[in-house]
């Protein structure tokens, strides 16, 4: 029997799209059914538009910006064809993650490819501090942190552009709300007054702009002991108003519902009794409350 809560709005990059992820996008869709999803949001990364932002992997096997393009193109109508394929065993939400690069233009950019492909939702999240990615590896995390002038002052930054992504995009999810702590080398920057003020500043925009935080189980993989956010900012915003979902943020099969049972109890633990999720109903997209 189908369970209501078993949704993501956050995952389903494949290797036909992502290179730093796996399998066929079709094969994803396939583990989500094993999984026993009822939704399954689909949100591959959007292209970066500029050389620099080319991640090293990408570049060892020769791609560059207009190879993303491409990808990202194909993507789309990868993913609309097989919505309509799988609608009788899944549905199949068709989205996309914006990214924050480059800082002057990705409004623009984000908001145009959401227009120009039609998706049904985005998941905006921040990669990036001082335009430099804080979650590929410890090296690059330690050089945002000095960029930003350090490690209280990056985490600050990080969510003033939480904040400022959410104002500028309007996303239906928020992905990895706390990633900042990913590669993190003292944690209790993170609790530090500035930085917690500047945390309830982006709940506070997801709270004016309706946007749902993604309760994502990649961190239970990344070995940091829960999923992304962490226990106080999970109650703080249930006490705020805002909603949650699950997102495993999966870049391979095996990845496909990982975590989910986890996150349900990390929820309730935190006193969350409900998800809000996105659905597909007469061709229009409507939000709901589920219990968990």
């Amino acid at each position: 029997m189908a369970e209501p809560w078993k949704v993501s709005l956050h995952g389903g990059h494949s290797g036909e799209f992502c290179e730093h992820a796996q399998a066929t996008l079709r094969e994803m869709l396939e583990a989500a059914v094993a999984a026993g999803y009822t939704v399954f949001g689909v949100s591959e990364h959007a292209p970066r538009s500029q050389e620099r932002f080319v991640y090293p992997g990408e570049r060892e096997k020769g791609f560059d910006v207009k190879r993303l393009g491409e990808d990202f193109e194909a993507y789309a109508e990868t993913v609309f064809r097989l919505a309509e394929e799988f609608e009788d065993r899944l549905t199949v939400l068709r989205g996309f993650e914006a990214e924050v690069v480059p800082a002057e233009t990705y409004r623009d950019q984000m908001l145009a490819l959401r227009k120009l492909y039609g998706f049904d939702y985005m998941v905006g999240s921040v990669h990036y501090v001082c335009q430099i990615s804080i979650d590929f590896s410890s090296e690059e995390h330690e050089r945002a942190a000095q960029a930003a002038g350090g490690y209280e002052a990056s985490a600050k930054r990080y969510y003033d552009d939480v904040a400022a992504m959410i104002e500028a995009l309007r996303p239906e999810v928020v992905g990895h709300l706390d990633l900042i702590k990913l590669y993190a080398s003292d944690p209790t920057v993170l609790d530090a007054p500035s930085v917690r003020q500047a945390a309830g500043r982006a709940l506070e925009a997801a709270r004016e702009y309706r946007a749902i935080l993604d309760l994502n189980t990649a961190g239970y993989r990344k070995g940091l002991g829960e999923p992304y956010p962490a226990p106080w900012l999970v109650r703080r915003a249930a006490e705020m108003g805002v909603g949650f979902c699950f997102g495993d943020d999966s870049h391979s099969p095996a990845q496909v519902g990982s975590g989910l049972d986890d996150a349900r109890a990390y929820l309730r633990a935190n006193d969350v009794r409900e998800i809000t999720t996105l659905d597909r109903q007469g061709g229009e997209i409507v939000r709901r409350r589920v219990p968990i």
